[in-house]
């Protein structure tokens, strides 16, 4: 029996154990949860022996552990290390869920549950390729090392620590994750470049108090608009960015890639649909695909200050807060984009105000050569596994852990994306596509055991 025949055959008990993975409300941000993060922890741990590991640790960390996996039983053969994570977004509002978020519910070929896809789903699926490999075929046919941590929705506070110190150990020829999304239903995807990102606080004071608006007003600067007023001053008409030499270092696109992107089978009215706007916009001279996935952008993500409560209480406040944050694409640099950042701030605020500017985190854009075999190895296995033509795509987001492996380990890094644009991750009534769950787990089989066929020349 192949692993193809082991997958087809299992299918029903597939789905009610990614069920019983889901039940658990394994939330990272919340300290009640603590036992609910164990309890998923040993429950991965479990599996992960199931599936061919001869070596599975559950290691603690400061926060929540993470699970470790090796199987080391292929000499000569390439070693893939696997990454995901097992914790989950809080699911509220709950009353906009249309079945409760840890009681899993199927619906029309999709699966209903915080965590379907991101990254529980898609972290199963890896699971049950590696054990389909191992009870059909008498054995794994590569070298496999699996890391899932639970802290992703948390900032992965430990992983990088733990990398840092089991450096030597985590050694492998390739890194390969699943917590990405498809172009579109129906369009198995490899995403080969991420943005970065910068995020940022900044904090503007008046007056040293709170002050009466009546008595006050017109005599003293208010924070909130000189700030809503620098805001302006951020983008220009076009839309471009306004700080002097944000855009001095960005890759430009390829005449090819670009010709690529052009050609994917995507399709602006339904993304207009999708987003609910009545019109798009951004940077002149491109199009949304290359808006999205490879320019550079600075966003507002917040802005608050005074009083937003029931009622009317005329007030100039004394302090106005923004985050913001910069995607950032290839060659451009986060210490240096938050240099440019801060000082443009300051340049466009007036003295009559004093200016905290905080880096809250950084990040590297991420961009790989998907011409390389591993990757070429890979789409074809998507290909067969879905029986669908497969591309190649970037994605808006970002992943810090994965531009940090590739420049720790120099190794390629694949992302196998089985979630979908619309998928509602971090929102109510997220899901997974039961045809791209049941077609990931064949697709990352045949993955694998075409590394395995072709040694360490893959």
């Amino acid at each position: 029996m192949t692993a193809i025949d082991f997958i087809e055959q299992h299918q029903p008990e597939y789905v009610e154990e990614l069920k019983e993975f889901l039940r658990i409300p394994s939330i990272s941000t919340r300290t009640e949860y603590k036992p609910d993060i164990e309890r998923a922890a040993n429950w991965l741990a479990a599996k992960l022996a199931s599936s061919g590991m001869q070596r599975v640790e559950i290691i603690p960390t400061a926060i929540h552990p993470i699970v470790y996996g090796e199987s080391a039983q292929a000499p000569d053969r390439p070693t893939i290390l696997v990454y995901g994570h097992y914790d989950v977004q809080p699911a509220e509002p709950l009353e906009k869920w249309l079945t409760p978020p840890f009681e899993p519910s199927v619906r029309k070929g999709n699966l209903y549950a915080r965590g379907s896809a991101d990254d529980k789903g898609q972290l199963h699926i890896h699971l049950k390729a590696l054990e389909a490999l191992h009870k059909a075929e008498g054995g794994l046919p590569i070298n496999v090392k699996v890391v899932i941590e639970g802290e992703e929705e948390i900032g992965s506070k430990n992983l990088w620590s733990f990398v840092i110190a089991n450096e030597r150990r985590l050694r492998a020829d390739a890194l390969v994750l699943s917590d990405t999304s498809m172009l579109g239903r129906g369009v198995p995807s490899i995403t080969y470049a991420l943005r970065g990102m910068n995020y940022y606080q900044v904090e503007v004071t008046g007056p040293a108090r709170d002050l009466h608006s009546g008595v006050f007003g017109g005599a003293v600067p208010n924070p909130i608009t000189v700030l809503a007023e620098g805001i302006s001053r951020l983008h220009d008409k076009n839309f471009r960015v306004t700080v002097p030499h944000f855009y001095d270092d960005v890759a430009e696109l390829s005449r090819g890639e670009k010709k690529e992107i052009e050609s994917l089978p995507w399709k602006e009215k339904e993304f207009r649909k999708f987003v609910g706007a009545s019109d798009l916009c951004g940077e002149k001279g491109f199009s949304v695909l290359e808006r999205m996935w490879c320019r550079p952008t600075l966003e507002l993500n917040g802005i608050w200050g005074g009083y937003t409560d029931r009622g009317a209480k005329t007030v100039i406040p004394s302090v106005a807060y923004a985050k913001m944050s910069t995607r950032l694409v290839p060659n451009q640099n986060p210490d240096k984009i938050a240099r440019l950042v801060e000082g443009h701030i300051r340049r466009v605020l007036p003295k009559s105000v004093r200016v905290k500017f905080k880096v809250l985190s950084k990040g590297r854009p991420w961009i790989a050569d998907y011409r390389q075999g591993i990757f070429q190895k890979a789409i074809a296995s998507l290909e067969k596994g879905f029986g669908k033509k497969a591309v190649f795509i970037r994605e808006g987001g970002s992943i810090p852990f994965v531009a940090q492996m590739q420049s720790l380990f120099k190794i390629p890094c694949v992302l196998l994306g089985f979630g979908l644009p619309d998928e509602n991750a971090h929102a109510p009534n997220e899901y997974l596509s039961l045809e791209n769950y049941f077609g990931g787990i064949k697709s990352v089989a045949l993955f694998y055991r075409d590394l395995g066929a072709n040694g360490n020349s893959g």
